[in-house]
Order: C-alpha cells, then structure tokens, then sequence
C-alpha cells in the first residue's frame, strides 16, 4: 500500500509541477530570443550625426493570425538623415537574413505591431526628427554567440 502511496504522490507532482516548469522554461527562452534580437539590432554601427536613443524587444503573437511565436528587436535613432539615406544605409543589412527595416517614428508607439502594443519609453521631442529600425528575429540560433 505504501508503494502504491507514493507512486500516487509523484504522479500528482508530475501533473502539476511538470507544467508549470515546461511553460516558466518556454518563457524564458522566449524572451531570451528576443532580447537577442535587439542586442544584435544595436550592435550594427549607427550612420553618421545619428544618436541611439532607445531599444525595445518582445516575444509574442504581433501580426497576422494562426498560432506561432514572433521575436520583435526595434531601436529609436534620432538623426537629421531623411528616410531615403538611412533606408540607403541599411540596404545592405537586408542581404542577410537579419534584415533591418526603418520607418519614420512620430511617437512612442510602435505601429508596426499589431496586436497589442509596445512603446519605447523615452520622450520624442517635436522639433527632432526620429525613426524606428526593427527586425523580425527567429530562433534558430539559440545559443549561438
């Protein structure tokens, strides 16, 4: 009776701590992969007479429908370039497959995302000239670097 006793007992902590560790797991790895992205993004060289003022990063469902897992890196640049010379400047970052896309940035929200929301926490200043460059991360480089 004993025996049957704590095959019972592990059995129930299997059911319920097995769960919770697989999903904490999940999460972490998720946000690792994330957070990865967006060291990557701000570690490529700024153009010229341009200031990095923040990054943000996420792992979630961001666009489209259906189930899957999307890792989201964007930086906050200020610089008196047009969109046409930093779209230039980063043209060759797009060869690779972690492309760079850039796009004006008139507030704190991130409209490339949507579902949900994500906003960069710093303060925009109207008379400056802003924008976001982003990339959509994946995870098939885990643990590499």
């Amino acid at each position: 009776m004993k025996i049957v006793k704590r095959i019972f007992i592990i059995l129930l902590i299997a059911i319920f701590i097995l769960p919770v560790i697989s999903y904490v797991g999940i999460v972490i790895t998720n946000n690792y992969i994330a957070d990865k992205t967006e060291k990557d993004l701000v570690s490529y060289e700024l153009p010229t007479n341009t200031k990095l003022v923040d990054s943000v990063s996420v792992a979630a469902k961001l666009t489209g429908n259906g189930n899957g897992m999307q890792y989201f890196g964007a930086m906050l640049i200020k610089t008196d370039l047009s969109l046409d010379e930093l779209n230039s400047y980063y043209s060759d970052y797009r060869e690779n497959e972690f492309r760079l896309l850039v796009e004006k940035q008139e507030s704190g929200e991130i409209a490339v995302i949507e579902h949900g929301s994500l906003v960069f926490e710093s303060e925009l200043s109207s008379t400056e000239d802003y924008y976001i460059v982003y990339s959509w991360g994946d995870g098939i480089d885990l643990f590499a670097d």
